[in-house]
């Protein structure tokens, strides 16, 4: 499932407040300055600090 173009151009990370990017593989929203990932589930991105994932360096 993919993430709607208009959502993904206001969503910000939540930490940071800085842009965010799709992943390859679409299954998750990244933030390159906090090194976070941001599950999407169900088409709903998970903008949760608490719930992100830290990306391998």
């Amino acid at each position: 499932m993919s993430i709607d173009k208009a959502l993904l151009d206001i969503l910000v990370c939540p930490k940071c407040k800085g842009a965010i990017r799709l992943d390859e593989d679409r299954s998750g929203l990244i933030c390159d300055q906090c090194r976070l990932l941001y599950e999407i589930r169900d088409g709903i991105p998970i903008m949760l600090i608490d719930e992100a994932k830290p990306l391998e360096e």
